[in-house]
């Protein structure tokens, strides 16, 4: 079965990858993972300190626009971790594309190693 997988990278202000790491690993993290997000990866991207990368899930176009609708609005999140999130980062692109349950499997793989 086909699923969407996006993938965001974050490039984040000088400096701010380990205190970005902490807060997204204490914080945003089982946020979303509470709202039934299937995060697949997310940590410190390998060429450099200051960029991060976080994999979702969704299986389709429309349910990532409703969970995410629903995740950036939620008091959770706003009255939580979103400033201390929105603080580290310089700017962020995102990447939406099918996935079937191989290229899942493998990315849930480098999830594990980050």
């Amino acid at each position: 079965m086909k699923q969407v997988v996006e993938i965001r990278t974050y490039t984040l202000k000088a400096g701010l990858g380990q205190q970005f790491h902490h807060i997204m690993q204490e914080q945003a993290l089982p946020l979303l993972r509470a709202t039934a997000t299937d995060v697949v990866a997310a940590g410190p991207s390998l060429h450099t300190a200051d960029s991060y990368l976080l994999i979702r899930a969704y299986q389709s176009i429309e349910q990532r626009d409703r969970s995410q609708d629903e995740f950036y609005s939620s008091a959770a999140w706003l009255q939580g971790p979103r400033a201390a999130v929105m603080a580290c980062i310089d700017s962020y692109n995102t990447a939406v594309l099918a996935a079937d349950e191989v290229l899942l499997s493998s990315l849930r793989k480098v999830g594990q190693l980050t």
